[in-house]
Parts: C-alpha cells; sequence; structure tokens
C-alpha cells in the first residue's frame, strides 16, 4: 500500500496537450475509471492516491462509500460528496486530507458574512458537500489546512454524520452549515480549528474572532457529542467559539471538552428546546437575544444542565426560557473577572429563568449581573461559597436593573457562605424587595436590610451533586470536587 504523499491537479482547461500528453492522459483516464469502478474497489479496496480519490467523489454513485488508505492525499479543489456517500479513512492519526501548497484562497471575503451564502468563498474548503446532499457521512481521517477558509462546507444538508474527524489548523472555521438538520457530529478533535487568518495579511493583526470550530447556521434536531476542541496557536487574549451556533432548535450538545475561551454561543435568534449538558467548559456559554426573545410552547429555550464550568465569565445573558441547574461552577480566585451570569442589554425582558441546585465556588464579581430589567428570576436551592479573591471583589453577590418587579424574583432556599471578604448578598436598595427567604447565609453583610425568614425546609442543593462530563465521561464531579474518571 502506497502511504506516501499524493498529489493531484485539476485540468487547466484551454491549455492542449501534445499528441503523446493526449495519450497518457487517455491512459491515466482509463486507469482512473477502471481503479472507480474495479470489482476490487466495489469490493471494498480502499484508495490509496489523490487522483483515484479524487475521481472516485466526482464520478461515484450516490450511496457510494468509498474508502480511503492511510496516507496524506493533496487536493487542489474541495471534494465535493452526494446523497448518501461515505468517505471513510483508516483512522484520524493515518489518513490525512489536506492541500496542494498553490492552493491558496484569498482572505477577502473573511470574515464571512455569517447569515448567508452570498459574499462567503464556499469554495475553499477540503470537503464541500452537495447542496442538499442528505445522509452524508465522513469519518475516520484528518482535515487539515492551514491555507484554507475551513474543512467542510455544507448547505441544506440532512442526516449528516461526521465522526472521528481530526480538524486540524484552518483559516476561519472547522465545519461550517447552514440548514442542518438531523446531524451527528461525534467523536472529533478540533485543533486550532479556525480563528486565524489575519486580517489584511498583517502579521499580528488576527480577525476571525467571531468564527467557531463548529458554525451551525438554522441547525435543528442534531447532536454535537464527545468531541474535544482546543486551541494551541493563539494568545489569550484571542477570542474564539467552540461552537457557534446562529438559531438552534431541538439540539442536544453533550459530553464535550471545550478548551477555548468562548465555549459556546448562541446569540440573537429565536432558539428554542436547547440542552448543553455534561460538558466541561473552560470558557463561556453565550445565548443574549434582544429583550429575551420568545418563549416556545414548551415553555424552554435552553436548559444548561451538569456542566463544569471553570471561567467566572460563564453565562451570557439575557434569555428568556432557561433553566440553569445541578452545575459546577468552580473558579479560581486569581481569575475574578466575571460575574458568573452577565447581561449587558437595555431592552426589558420578562422572563422567565431559573437558576437552582448549582454549586457555586469562588463567584468573581458576582453571582448574577443583569443591567436590563429582567423579571421572572427564581435563583434557589443553590450552594455558593465566595472567597477574598484578587482584587479583592466586594460588590453585592446580586445586582439587578432598579426598574425590575421584584415580587417576580426570589431568591430563597440558598446556603450562602463568604470566607474571608464580607459580602452583601445585593447591589440596590431597590433588591431589597426582591423574594427572599429560607436562606442559610453566613458573613454576608446586608442581612439587616431585607426579611430573610426561615422555615424548617432545608436550604441548599435538594440532593448532592455528582456527574460524569467531558468526553466520553473524563472527569467526575463529586461535589465541589473534580477529578479524572475511573474507567
Amino acid at each position: 500500500m502506497n502511504t506516501d504523499v499524493q498529489r493531484f491537479s485539476f485540468p487547466k482547461w484551454g491549455v492542449r496537450p501534445s499528441a503523446s500528453q493526449s495519450g497518457i492522459i487517455r491512459q491515466a483516464s482509463l486507469m482512473l475509471l477502471f481503479t472507480s469502478l474495479s470489482p476490487l474497489a466495489l469490493a471494498g479496496q480502499a484508495i490509496d492516491n489523490a487522483a483515484a480519490l479524487v475521481a472516485a467523489v466526482r464520478d461515484g454513485a450516490e450511496g457510494a462509500t468509498i474508502e480511503i488508505a492511510a496516507g496524506t492525499f493533496e487536493i487542489d479543489a474541495p471534494l465535493e460528496p452526494k446523497t448518501g456517500m461515505t468517505l471513510k479513512g483508516a483512522g484520524m492519526d493515518k489518513t490525512i486530507i489536506t492541500h496542494v501548497a498553490g492552493w491558496k484562497p484569498s482572505t477577502s471575503t473573511l470574515p464571512d458574512p455569517e447569515m448567508k451564502t452570498q459574499g462567503m468563498d464556499t469554495h475553499a474548503y477540503l470537503i464541500r458537500l452537495k447542496d442538499k446532499a442528505a445522509r452524508v457521512t465522513i469519518s475516520d481521517l484528518a482535515l487539515r489546512g492551514p491555507q484554507l477558509h475551513g474543512a467542510i462546507f455544507g448547505s441544506g444538508n440532512q442526516d449528516l454524520h461526521l465522526h472521528h474527524l481530526r480538524i486540524q489548523d484552518t483559516l476561519w472555521t472547522g465545519i461550517r452549515t447552514f440548514s442542518m438538520k438531523g446531524a451527528k457530529i461525534h467523536d472529533c478533535e478540533f485543533v486550532d480549528a479556525g480563528g486565524r487568518w489575519q486580517r489584511g495579511g498583517i502579521p499580528g493583526e488576527k480577525g476571525g474572532i467571531t468564527a467557531g470550530a463548529i458554525f451551525a447556521i438554522w441547525m435543528a434536531d442534531s447532536e454535537i457529542a464527545h468531541n474535544r476542541f482546543e486551541r494551541t496557536q493563539m494568545g489569550k487574549a484571542d477570542e474564539f467559539y467552540g461552537i457557534k451556533g446562529r438559531q438552534g432548535k431541538r439540539c442536544r450538545i453533550h459530553h464535550n471538552t471545550i478548551g477555548v475561551n468562548f465555549a459556546i454561543e448562541f446569540p440573537f435568534e429565536n432558539d428554542e428546546d436547547m440542552e448543553i449538558d455534561h460538558n466541561v467548559c473552560h470558557g463561556t456559554i453565550s445565548i443574549p437575544k434582544h429583550a429575551g426573545g420568545p418563549v416556545p410552547k414548551s415553555g424552554r429555550t435552553f436548559h444548561i444542565h451538569h456542566n463544569w464550568m471553570l471561567d467566572s465569565y460563564a453565562i451570557e445573558f439575557v434569555r428568556n426560557g432557561v433553566e440553569v441547574s445541578h452545575n459546577l461552577f468552580d473558579f479560581e480566585v486569581k481569575k475574578d473577572h466575571g460575574n458568573l451570569i452577565s447581561g449587558f442589554g437595555k431592552a426589558p425582558a420578562q422572563g422567565p429563568a431559573t437558576f437552582h441546585n448549582n454549586l457555586v465556588s469562588n463567584p468573581g464579581r458576582g453571582v448574577i449581573w443583569i443591567n436590563e430589567i429582567f423579571n421572572g428570576l427564581e435563583i434557589r436551592n443553590n450552594h455558593i461559597i465566595t472567597r477574598t479573591t484578587a482584587t479583592p471583589r466586594k460588590d453585592g453577590l446580586f445586582g439587578f436593573n432598579a426598574g425590575c418587579d421584584f415580587a417576580t424574583v426570589t431568591i430563597r432556599d440558598n446556603v450562602i457562605e463568604c470566607e474571608g471578604q464580607s459580602r452583601p448578598l445585593l447591589r440596590s436598595k431597590e433588591s431589597h424587595g426582591s423574594v427572599i427567604g429560607n436562606n442559610a447565609l453566613t458573613h454576608v453583610s446586608d442581612t439587616d436590610r431585607y426579611t430573610n425568614a426561615r422555615t424548617d425546609k432545608r436550604a441548599g442543593l435538594e440532593e448532592p451533586l455528582k456527574f460524569e462530563c467531558g468526553v466520553h465521561g473524563e472527569f467526575t464531579v463529586d461535589g465541589w470536587k473534580a477529578r479524572p474518571s475511573v474507567k
């Protein structure tokens, strides 16, 4: 089996070959036809050169399975799988598809226009799915830049299945999709998969901060699970998204380990029944919507639960119909830059939202700060421990707009302990009108400013917090501690 680098260039139209070259081309064409249609190929013999790979994808029938041997395959234009096609490599460490040195698309179209394909270079990807091609599967291989905008582009594709892929060293994004429905993306590795192009070609002038390793527009009924996201080539100040969407409906994002500073973002559009759970998030989950957005019939836009979150700027708000529960928010006292939930808008939002049964260790600026009016908020059954932070932070743990309807803001049945630096519960006198009761408060400095009637009901978590999270449950959260799982 030939595992050397295989280079293939598409013909340059308009160049007339000589008689001897014509004979070579005819002979090569026959060989390609034989390779793609021979009984051996149909029997599953793996393709071991770039020319045969290009021909098999180009000339293969819908529903064909194309097995690709170990090796590095260099192409100079996108592969375009058809409906039902399967591209299967020998493993993400063995089969590598990349580009020839001469294929270097312009970055003048970046940043791309996000919500439309007009103005995008949709051919600056290693794989460009045929528009509306359904049931395409790509697995067990690596897709590498570094000169291309991304690895996979698709529009209108249903039942897309991407698994056991390593997508590495791309300029703008890894997987870029429009109107994806019924997709499964799992067991993939994303390493420096976007956010790396230089604005205007000027060294140090990075762009791409609005891109994501997975960048899905109008995604529905899909699952993103057991993927690992890493970044090795950008400074800590550079923003990049692990998973970015613009409108998600009935999708689940779970058991991913996301090591970038914006873990997940679904801003601006009307989302519904989105479940984000059992992830390890080193960065923010961002879900803001002007005025909070509509609440679907189900009553829920996002359910964020059973995640281990490591950045004090953990959730970007506001959004109506959100439930945040059973998470471990585990922050370092040295990194006190964020409020756990932050809202920066101005348009009043009517809620509802619930924050319950979470463990919060070392909130920085505070637990919840919302600039705009936000009503219908329930904060209950959490256990929060503050410690003296690097700054140190002295503000109240909860900051609300003075115009809120505080009869709809409930803070009850929580355990809140301030170790070291004492802190107030609330930041404004108006918020003392919230419905506050049965909280076990230790070293909280403003208890004389509101009623906190105690009952016989137990404060704090309703049951112990224990769950696995990250890729295939690689970490176990057991109360305040998270450690590698024993398998």
